[in-house]
């Protein structure tokens, strides 16, 4: 049995790689190649949650079983918010191949490379600007996500507390210039691409902010009773994308205006469908364009298997 801790986990990623395998594994999805049963949650005092997510691929001899916690109240512990591991059991015989204990990091990295994915897909071939609503673990990822996938980019970055906004920035500087966005609404209102990376209950980005022509990626509404999109943006899209729409309509930032009536299954287009031209994505530079990931264990799976890869290439 193999087993890997966070830091050997992480001098295995190779960005190029891991964006290769998950854009393969949205097509997968869509094309029904994947069992991805119902998510399973366990929500506990102080907004903290857990999530398991698990699937196997098919033709895969491995499947994957993935757990990630979200603990807020460790920040004033000096614990770490995230934590959670990987588990890597065969198809054939049910044995444990591999645990990688990536302490959450793998769930950040491909969370942060299926954004950026959907934002190439989707916006406009000539988005140049890209505000990130978040300061946690997430904010970095998706900026080092979109960044490698759209190098044209410039960011910012918008939270609540300046500290915070202004340690991502620090953490960013050696490779990537980020700017503060003082005013979320007026930062809304001239970027090119929008990202939402948050733990909100209620919403923070209003439709009347957003302008012809602008990218939206969610990743925020992961769990129950999460909501980071005013419902008429969500209704008003002109194209909205998904990565499980059966998991998006059940607890994704979409489930909101779904419930309303403002939004049907019908008006949903798988993200791997709109990579593999199975239906086509943004078709006017005025639309606006959104897309809900919930993360999907298909996601989790590419990265082992990309991980596991990797490792195996090291010690022959």
């Amino acid at each position: 049995m193999i087993i890997l801790t966070r830091g050997e986990i992480e001098a295995l990623i190779d960005c190029d790689a891991a964006a290769k395998a998950i854009e393969a594994a949205y097509i997968a999805t869509s094309l029904g190649h994947v069992d991805l049963p119902t998510v399973g949650h366990i929500t506990f005092a102080h907004d903290a949650d857990c999530h398991i997510k698990y699937g196997h691929m098919q033709g895969d001899e491995t499947f994957v079983i993935k757990v990630a916690t979200g603990f807020p109240q460790n920040n004033a512990k000096g614990l770490p918010v995230g934590n959670g591991l990987v588990l890597v059991l065969s198809a054939k015989t049910g044995l444990v191949e591999a645990v990688l204990h990536d302490e959450m990091m793998l769930t950040d990295i491909r969370t942060g490379i299926g954004g950026a994915i959907a934002s190439r897909a989707l916006a406009r071939s000539n988005s140049r600007t890209a505000l990130i609503i978040e300061t946690g673990p997430q904010a970095r990822r998706q900026i080092e996500a979109h960044a490698a996938l759209m190098p044209d980019l410039s960011f910012q970055v918008w939270g609540r507390d300046p500290f915070k906004v202004d340690s991502v920035i620090a953490d960013m500087a050696p490779h990537i210039d980020v700017n503060p966005a003082s005013d979320l609404e007026t930062a809304t209102r001239s970027a090119d691409i929008v990202v939402t990376a948050t733990g909100s209950k209620s919403p923070i980005v209003k439709s009347a902010w957003v302008q012809p022509g602008t990218h939206v990626t969610a990743v925020g509404a992961d769990a129950p009773g999460k909501q980071e999109l005013d419902v008429a943006l969500v209704a008003r899209a002109d194209i909205v994308s998904v990565d499980l729409a059966s998991q998006c309509l059940n607890h994704g930032e979409i489930s909101h205006a779904a419930r309303e009536g403002l939004i049907k299954a019908d008006n949903l287009r798988q993200i791997g469908a709109v990579l593999n031209g199975a239906t086509h994505g943004r078709n006017d530079e005025d639309q606006i364009t959104l897309t809900d990931l919930t993360g999907i264990a298909a996601q989790d799976i590419a990265m082992a298997n990309t991980i596991l890869a990797a490792w195996k290439t090291q010690v022959q």
